[in-house]
């Protein structure tokens, strides 16, 4: 890759729970090689993650990354032997089974009385789980001032519950507090909103290379159990829902560079409102090649080794 074209580095983070651990791991890789992003746009944990970069100076990010993992994975105690196999699969079932009773340090706590039992129309009535932590967690770890900077660009989304439609918040074009961050981390019935996506706009000419961090592998093992088989359906429904939207996003930006004209005629029209009715009739037209901005896909088993050797060993 040659670094001296690309003006733009943006890290693309998807939701995930707790595979968003290896988040972390692979933005520490990405700034150790000199490629640390200055626009990050993530759903869920992923928008977690993102807050906790932009939200630090550069020299404290992956410090910050760390205590936070650090801190939402202290409930159970490092085993004194290695998690590998079976062992690993019972200490994930039993750090499940505890957050699932008991909730997760500076994350969520179950609400006492539970949902079905509060005033209806009240907070506490529509879900099981308390996310104030987390508020407490992102305020102690986050510099909101930095954040809203410009330093580093910010594009986080959520889904309004009562159009269902997406809401964007992006730091370039309003201030970003951290509501907007619980909203797109937010989960039905846990807490008041749904998680969405967000693709980064392009503003064409500029050369952007994207890094989209998958955590889900289109490819795997055939299932032995029947828990392989509930992990395998959540991978290829997650990995391919990504690949999905890559691959309209790269379709729908190859279309916009094949239409934008770059004919001396067309730019008086877009420099002028008078010329705006000029017809494009110069034998000299052409479509643009501008650099069709390079998308990154991290997923299948190699990627996943990779994101693996880098990310923070928690479990």
């Amino acid at each position: 890759m040659d670094r001296s074209v690309h003006e733009d580095y943006v890290l693309v983070l998807q939701g995930g729970g707790a595979l968003g651990a290896y988040q972390a791991g692979v933005f520490e890789a990405l700034s150790a090689e000199g490629m640390a992003p200055n626009w990050v746009t993530g759903i869920s944990i992923g928008a977690i993650n993102c807050a906790l970069i932009a939200g630090n100076a550069p020299e404290r990010r992956v410090e910050r990354l760390r205590e936070f993992w650090n801190i939402v994975s202290s409930a159970l105690p490092k085993s004194s032997f290695e998690a590998v196999g079976d062992y690993r699969a019972f200490l994930s079932s039993a750090a499940a089974l505890q957050a699932l009773v008991w909730g997760v340090p500076g994350f969520f706590k179950p609400r006492v009385p539970p949902a079905p039992l509060q005033p209806s129309g009240t907070p506490a009535a529509t879900s099981y789980y308390d996310t104030e932590p987390l508020r407490s967690t992102l305020e102690s770890l986050v510099e909101w001032e930095r954040l809203n900077s410009g330093e580093v660009r910010l594009s986080v989304s959520a889904v309004n519950v009562r159009t269902g439609n997406h809401a964007y918040f992006d730091s370039a074009k309003q201030r970003i507090d951290v509501r907007h961050i619980m909203a797109s981390g937010a989960l039905p019935r846990v807490s008041r909103t749904r998680r969405s996506s967000y693709v980064p706009e392009d503003p064409g000419g500029e050369h952007r290379t994207v890094f989209q961090v998958d955590l889900f592998s289109a490819r795997g093992e055939f299932p032995a159990t029947i828990f392989d088989v509930s992990e395998r359906e959540k991978d290829i429904r997650y990995s391919s829902r990504t690949r999905r939207s890559t691959k309209a996003e790269v379709a729908w930006r190859r279309v916009a560079e094949a239409v934008r004209p770059t004919c001396r005629s067309c730019s008086r029209a877009r420099a002028s409102p008078a010329a705006a009715s000029t017809s494009c009739t110069s034998s000299t037209a052409r479509s643009s090649t501008s650099t069709i901005p390079r998308t990154t896909n991290r997923s299948g088993p190699s990627a996943s080794r990779r994101a693996m050797a880098y990310a923070y060993s928690i479990f």
